[in-house]
């Protein structure tokens, strides 16, 4: 009789630790997806106003680029206007050329998006993974004789 109460204490106590564990480890993965959510709507916001301003930028600069290019044609009207308009064409295209480059650039230079979960994760995962064995403390002897 003191068996079978022994068996049943000890399944109940396996019960309760594998209960245990995994509210343990949905806690985890809860948390983890929070992280997730709040970085995916930071960037989310982040790109969203990048983009406005982005936007603005680029209309107000075209508005100033056409009124300049108007200015300078108009004052060169009667002498050189074949000229100054083919130079403003090419200045506009060689901005164009460097702006596309820094855009490349800033694309290639930003971090690797979500770094603050993947870093969660990789700690979890270091936390649950076993230990590694200890490295034994003996010296190999070298089998060569002394010279």
């Amino acid at each position: 009789m003191a068996e079978a109460h022994s068996s049943a204490s000890v399944a109940g106590g396996l019960r309760a630790s594998l209960q245990g564990m995994l509210s343990t480890l949905l806690a985890i993965l809860q948390t983890r997806l929070e992280l997730l959510s709040t970085e995916v709507e930071e960037e989310k916001r982040r790109l969203l106003a990048t983009m406005a301003w982005g936007a603005v930028s680029i209309l107000l600069g075209i508005m100033a680029l056409a009124f300049l290019a108007v200015f300078i044609t108009v004052l060169f009207w009667s002498t050189h206007r074949e000229w100054v308009l083919g130079l403003m064409t090419l200045s506009f295209a060689g901005g164009c050329v460097w702006a596309f480059r820094q855009a490349a650039r800033q694309l290639q230079a930003s971090g690797q998006w979500l770094d603050a979960t993947l870093a969660e994760l990789q700690a979890d995962r270091q936390a649950l993974s076993p230990a590694p064995p200890a490295p034994s403390t003996t010296s190999a002897v070298d089998p060569s004789p002394p010279h």
